[in-house]
């Protein structure tokens, strides 16, 4: 185990992210699990605390096994594992749902987390893309990416612990990458931590009302 929890593996990560105070950065978690994380990186920051909301897209009969990734935007942002699914024979018609399936469960999750704010601007700003690992990083790849075509002036990449060889593919998609950890026998994110609950809807909601001040409290305005 190399983390005690979510919020002790974001104040480790904070520490790596200082030269980043004082900067015009937003953290944008990735939910539910990069929330306790990212929400460290804020408070250690004063930065903004914004989410950038993906979906796994799960092989058929295999939920766990990410055969893609979809990630909020307009259009959404798209990521295919193209020889899995072509070793798995997946056909367009499944991926056509799961996306959509996907995309209702976005816009559910922007809808019950943020009620209505604002989002963080990122032109012009360092936007920190945070979740609490990384395993095949295919959400994470979609999240970047979605990030990247909102035009942040840099573009920073922040985990506890990854799978190095999904680090290294993440690594050409940002600007920086700071991470604590890469083992190099990784089976889950949870391995590396004590405590590693799933988080719930309301403590995700709660720890976006508790970071509303931070920067100014950007993300916490209501939008025009």
């Amino acid at each position: 185990m190399l983390f005690i929890d979510r919020f002790e593996a974001g104040r480790r990560l904070a520490a790596r992210l200082a030269h980043l105070r004082g900067r015009p950065a937003v953290v944008l978690a990735l939910p539910r699990g990069g929330v306790p994380v990212g929400y460290e990186i804020a408070r250690a920051l004063d930065a903004p605390l914004d989410l950038v909301l993906v979906r796994k897209i799960g092989a058929p009969g295999q939920a766990e096994l990410a055969i893609g990734a979809v990630a909020e935007g307009d259009p959404p942002e798209m990521v295919a594992e193209a020889r899995l699914i072509a070793a798995l024979a997946v056909p367009s018609k499944y991926l056509e749902a799961a996306q959509r399936r996907a995309l209702d469960e976005i816009r559910r999750r922007r809808a019950v987390y943020l009620r209505g704010r604002a989002r963080a601007p990122l032109p012009g700003r360092v936007a920190i893309v945070v979740d609490d690992g990384i395993a095949t990083g295919a959400t994470m790849l979609a999240a970047v990416r979605a990030v990247r075509r909102q035009a942040p002036q840099r573009l920073v990449l922040a985990v506890p612990v990854a799978a190095p060889e999904s680090l290294q593919r993440l690594g050409g998609e940002v600007d920086e990458v700071v991470c604590l950890e890469t083992p190099v026998e990784f089976e889950a994110v949870g391995q590396f931590y004590r405590a590693f609950p799933q988080m719930s809807d309301p403590e995700v909601t709660d720890l976006l009302d508790r970071a509303a001040g931070f920067g100014g409290g950007a993300v916490a305005e209501d939008a025009p």
